[in-house]
């Protein structure tokens, strides 16, 4: 049975046949669903902080802000 891949960057889950493999230097595979998440790993940008992420969904979205409670 195949395995189930997910986005190394946003996190979806990425259908068989499809999606981009990158190999680091080091061994790390990492996979992308699309070249928009590709692009956003290259620039060295955060999932967390993006809205479109699957990774910020789940921490909630929310930021704190200083001195309110």
């Amino acid at each position: 049975m195949p395995e189930l891949r997910r986005c190394s960057f946003c996190g979806a889950p990425i259908e068989l046949g499809t999606g981009i493999m990158y190999v680091r230097n080091d061994g790390t595979v990492l996979w992308f669903c699309s070249s928009k998440c590709f692009k956003n790993y290259k620039l060295k940008r955060d999932p967390k902080k993006l809205p479109w992420t699957r990774y910020r969904l789940i921490t909630g979205g929310r930021r704190r802000r200083r001195g309110v409670r």
